[in-house]
């Protein structure tokens, strides 16, 4: 390890450090605009200068790597001297413009100018203006304000994949701009207003309408897709106004996808905030008894065996336990998480969790994608893959249908064809494909939810794990077998046992013997990514906090919380549990999903056994310990799962055919509808 000085203190490194790395390791802050720890270093901005001895002029502490026996001072006169000059320099052109713009009060700029700066400008000349470009309906921009750190040129060609910003002209006449006059493609666009130190780069959405010492700041996770990305909402009064990331190297880095980010417009849209019931074939609002007594009239007017319930892909651990509960004490056992149709099984958690964790990736050295397209599934675990890529220590192969080449994956693969009958080939060792599987030391399977979602999952799951057991994907010191689930209720569903009792019908068997009158009554918690008229024939309680599919077929609607307005429990994809914050109130006369349930079942006669929030997750922690362990990742014995059969030749389609529309939430924000007008637009053009 190299031995250096700095600021007279001796000091230990690690090798491959850059100076400013040595010099944050020890407390010592450097400021800098163009650096940043996960992008490449561009040494643009020069605010990061220190003093090496024996150097005649200062040196860019961001790109000088550390070597044994370097004396490096970061506080002399020449280094205040240097600041002082550059700082000086980048506001040549800057305009003064603060109190007008959203990054007041998170500037870099405004905060480095204070520390670091001089007391006066010498610059006598007029400023230059920039046109602002157009990248799309999420990033506002005012590009006179640019100092061309170039954080969003990097991060667009490196986190993102899209190498569609880039610097134009030289000198005064530099500009960042798209090389073709266009919006930005990708599905992580947002995280560039994170990244830009000044406010060249802000939200849309956000623009002119808060300050950040206005909100109030509440840390949570998201619930958009199943990756479980920590996040932080601010929130004015009741309103919900940004989402923005926290840092998570586990999961989401500091990292989220324009989902997360910007759907929370329709938190405020489309609301369910009363109880309604059907009468004379029109919903009418009624209050929660008149509800209540309703629901319990119809129950104890029919058979348990003639009652359903689905769970849907928002939906809290404490609601589904909650609502298992009920059904046991019910008596019916047809009861389903699964509203897609798969046929994961619930009793072998290793079948269903991403068991390598997420930052597994950053070991593996071949993946093998199966009927998955993280790009669209879970796009910052998409980020993760292409990071891998780009340190040339990672083959990608792909079995599966993929969308045109602009919005398809992020990195090169080998393409193995679209259908899954080639996992044949490579089980008994007749594909090209196996001598890279053979060579690789950490290899990788993703299989996503387009390869259990049909007659032959089970088939599929079988032959899968055979190709994992045969080709030491399985071992003592490592578990690449990954399942990438894409919503957020699935996994703690399945945890919690909430599928088919004995006897009990699942996801489509519910549909079919609705339609065939065998079902009076099915309840839907926050269940509506399926034709709901399907089930006309029945009774339909919905419960959920948007007026979407499941409420307008709905023969009672009962409002519930939005993820941002209850404390709950979620289990993300590599089943880590983790807990959301209350950040704001439900709207009027809603309420948090596990209350109502409880309440619901002390009317109808068939009371669970808990009366808060702590001895509901008492209760599910004694049944379920998973529950227990809190943002911590719990690897799991490895058993046997799916069955064998033959595998047909349909090919495996995509799970998610529209990014921007995949949920309640999302189909109620109009900035996502702008996303989806604009995506569409671009794939035309």
């Amino acid at each position: 390890m190299p031995k250096i000085k700095i600021n007279e203190q001796e000091v230990d490194v690690e090798n491959g450090l850059t100076i400013l790395q040595a010099c944050e390791s020890i407390g010592i802050e450097i400021p800098r605009f163009c650096y940043h720890e996960k992008l490449s270093i561009a040494g643009n901005c020069r605010m990061c200068l220190v003093e090496m001895e024996k150097s005649p002029k200062p040196i860019a502490s961001c790109a000088m790597p550390v070597s044994d026996g370097m004396v490096i001072f970061t506080n002399s006169p020449m280094v205040k001297k240097a600041r002082n000059g550059v700082m000086e320099f980048l506001l040549i052109n800057h305009p003064l413009d603060c109190p007008i713009c959203d990054q007041g009060g998170e500037c870099d700029l405004q905060d480095q100018a204070m520390s670091y700066g001089r007391d006066s400008n010498r610059y006598i000349e007029n400023k230059r203006a920039v046109n602002d470009k157009d990248l799309g309906p999420l990033i506002k921009t005012v590009m006179t304000r640019c100092i061309h750190c170039t954080r969003c040129v990097r991060f667009a060609q490196d986190v993102a994949g899209v190498s569609e910003l880039g610097a134009t002209g030289r000198g005064e006449e530099m500009e960042i701009d798209t090389f073709v006059e266009k919006t930005i493609s990708s599905e992580l666009s947002g995280n560039i207003i994170d990244l830009c130190p000044v406010g060249a780069l802000t939200s849309k959405p956000y623009a002119f309408e808060a300050r950040s010492w206005e909100l109030q700041k509440t840390e949570t996770i998201d619930i958009h897709d199943a990756l479980g990305s920590n996040i932080r909402v601010d929130t004015r009064g009741r309103e919900v106004k940004r989402v923005l990331p926290r840092i998570n190297e586990d999961i989401n880095e500091e990292w989220i996808s324009d989902k997360t980010r910007f759907a929370f417009d329709g938190l405020g849209c489309k609301r369910l905030d009363r109880p309604w019931l059907k009468k004379d074939n029109k919903l009418v609002e009624v209050e929660w008894p008149e509800a209540f007594n309703a629901i319990s009239e119809k129950i104890q007017s029919t058979e348990p065996n003639k009652i359903a319930a689905i769970v849907g892909d928002l939906a809290d651990c404490e609601s589904i336990f909650s609502l298992k509960k009920l059904f046991n004490n019910i008596g019916s056992p047809h009861i389903d998480c699964r509203q897609d149709g798969s046929l994961v099984d619930s009793s072998v958690r290793g079948s269903y969790i991403f068991n390598s964790e997420i930052t597994g990736i950053d070991r593996a050295d071949f993946i093998l994608l199966i009927g998955s397209d993280p790009r669209w599934e879970a796009p910052v675990l998409n980020s993760r893959i292409r990071k891998r890529y780009l340190t040339g220590m990672l083959d990608i192969a792909h079995l599966g249908t993929l969308p045109s080449r602009e919005n398809g994956l992020t990195y090169p693969y080998t393409n193995l064809g679209s259908e899954p009958n080639v996992l044949d080939d490579i089980a008994s060792g007749n594909h090209e494909i196996i001598e890279k599987i053979k060579s690789a030391k950490f290899p990788m399977i993703i299989i996503g939810n387009s390869a259990v979602c049909r007659s032959d999952s089970l088939a599929i799951l079988h032959k899968t794990r055979e190709i994992a057991e045969k080709y030491n994907f399985i071992r003592e010191d490592w578990n690449g077998f990954n399942f990438l689930n894409s919503v957020a209720s699935r996994v703690g569903a399945l945890d919690l046992g909430f599928v088919p009792g004995d006897g009990g019908y699942d996801f489509n068997s519910i549909i079919t013997n609705s339609a065939n009158g065998n079902l009076d009554m099915v309840y839907l918690l926050a269940a509506d990514e399926f034709d709901v008229e399907k089930l006309s024939n029945s009774f339909i309680i919905y419960q959920g906090h948007h007026g979407d599919i499941g409420a307008r077929n709905a023969d009672v609607i009962l409002p519930g919380a939005a993820y941002t307005e209850k404390n709950a429990t979620y289990v993300n994809l590599e089943g880590r549990v983790q807990r959301t914050s209350k950040a704001t109130f439900p709207p009027n006369d809603a309420r948090e999903d596990w209350t109502i349930i409880r309440a619901l079942s002390a009317v109808i006669k068939f009371p669970i056994p808990f009366d808060n929030i702590v001895e509901l997750r008492q209760l599910m922690e004694k049944e379920y310990p998973v529950f227990s362990n809190i943002d911590l990742f719990q690897s799991q014995e490895w058993k046997p799962f799916g069955i064998s059969g033959s595998i047909n030749d349909t090919p495996l389609e995509l799970s998610i055919r529209d990014f921007y529309m995949t949920n309640p939430i999302t189909r109620a924000s109009q900035t996502m509808s702008l996303c989806r007008s604009e995506f569409i637009k671009r794939i035309n053009n």
